[in-house]
């Protein structure tokens, strides 16, 4: 039963980069941001999924060193300011870093993950073989990952699963596993106080049109889970369930934000 979630919407990590990156064979130049929905639950205090891209990253200066030599620019994250990281936007929107009770993460990426430690009295929702591909990557896969995200974070407390969850037992917080895009990927879905029942699922596509075309991302870690994962998300969407995507522009339109919620 919904006890009166709120929830609104953040972009913390504007790129602009080659389509093709996003969805496979396609042309052209995109602009997306990168999603993370700030959750108020009251019995349970502040959520975050997801945390964006670190501060470091819009200082030309220090981004070669947080992200390697040239990623911002390969990246396209040169509009990405210092205004942008969630806990700029937090604190726009009133609250206080150690306001921050729980952060699910969809996955370690670096746009996805960068807040991290921003938060160190939080608990930390990951699946299990996401932090240990996190910590150590596949050779192929590691660009996607920066180390300096949660380099200091052993001492969290990590509370990792193996799978879905309720996270509180009371059905308004729900995490799904959707592995592909990385071996841990997972989504949530929150039950509003009007019976209505929304999914932010991360990079578990990452537009609408690769979705609905069923074409994976050039850099995804296993395209048939990628797939098998799209058939999930399409269930979620037969039943009723409204489904955001992290990266699609249309998604985020869509969604509360500038200081604007749904309950």
């Amino acid at each position: 039963m919904a006890v009166g979630l709120r929830v609104t919407a953040v972009d913390a990590g504007p790129f602009t980069m080659p389509k093709e990156g996003l969805l496979y064979g396609a042309s052209g130049m995109i602009t997306v941001p990168s999603t993370v929905a700030v959750i108020e639950h009251p019995g349970h205090g502040l959520i975050l999924f997801d945390t964006g891209i670190n501060h470091r990253v819009a200082d030309p200066g220090t981004a070669d060193d947080y992200w390697g030599a040239g990623l911002r620019e390969e990246y396209g994250a040169q509009g990405f300011t210092r205004e942008h990281a969630i806990d700029a936007q937090l604190d726009r929107l009133g609250y206080r870093l150690s306001d921050v009770r729980y952060v699910i993460y969809s996955h370690l990426h670096l746009d996805h993950a960068g807040g991290m430690s921003y938060f160190p009295e939080a608990v930390h929702v990951v699946q299990h073989d996401e932090l240990r591909h996190a910590w150590w990557p596949d050779r192929w896969t590691a660009r996607g990952y920066a180390f300096n995200d949660y380099r200091d974070t052993r001492s969290y407390d990590f509370l990792e699963l193996t799978g879905d969850a309720d996270l509180f037992q009371d059905g308004t917080v729900k995490v799904i596993r959707t592995p592909g895009h990385t071996p841990g990927h997972q989504g949530v879905i929150l039950d509003l106080t009007h019976q209505e029942r929304i999914a932010f699922m991360g990079d578990a596509a990452h537009l609408q049109e690769g979705l609905d075309g069923n074409v994976p991302m050039v850099s995804d870690w296993n395209v048939q889970e990628k797939l098998l994962t799209y058939g999930r998300l399409r269930a979620l969407i037969r039943a009723g369930i409204r489904t955001y995507l992290s990266h699609d522009p249309t998604h985020f339109a869509a969604l509360p934000h500038n200081g604007t919620f749904w309950t």
